[in-house]
């Protein structure tokens, strides 16, 4: 593991499943899907096309905030449309400084096709560099007491 690691291994280490809902859904029902799953995002899909992003954020701000009811309220209303996405094969150093640029939590990956693969959160990512930083230390303990 390394920041260098194309985001595919971040998703495969997951696992790929990628919990999603139809654009005509209640943001009640997206929100009990989340709870269900315990995810903070679901990809928004027309078929197998990615459409948009909804998150627990877009609950707080559009309907909360807003006095709005998610009974009542569409993923599509409120979902963000068009979410930045980024290839299989970007480094995952290369994911997080796109997500702290662009102040989102979650990134969905595509493949080479459009396809959605999976989506990784920055928690995924900051798990995965520490993971690798984890094993770089325990590879210079062994090497410092000659047990390499």
């Amino acid at each position: 593991m390394e920041a260098f690691d194309a985001v595919s291994a971040v998703l495969n280490s997951k696992g790929g499943k990628v919990w999603s809902v139809p654009p005509d859904a209640t943001v009640f029902d997206a929100l009990r899907l989340m709870a269900e799953k315990d995810v903070g995002s679901l990809a928004v899909l027309e078929g197998r096309r990615l459409i948009g992003l909804f998150a627990e954020r877009d609950y707080a701000r559009k309907i909360i905030l807003m006095g709005r009811s998610s009974k009542e309220t569409k993923v599509r209303e409120i979902m963000v449309v068009s979410p930045i996405t980024v290839p299989a094969d970007c480094a995952v150093n290369e994911a997080m400084r796109i997500m702290t640029e662009h102040r989102v939590r979650h990134l969905p990956v595509v493949g080479a096709d459009g396809g959605l693969l999976g989506v990784v959160s920055i928690g995924d990512l900051v798990k995965w560099i520490i993971t690798s930083q984890e094993a770089v230390i325990e590879q210079l303990h062994s090497y410092i007491a000659g047990q390499v």
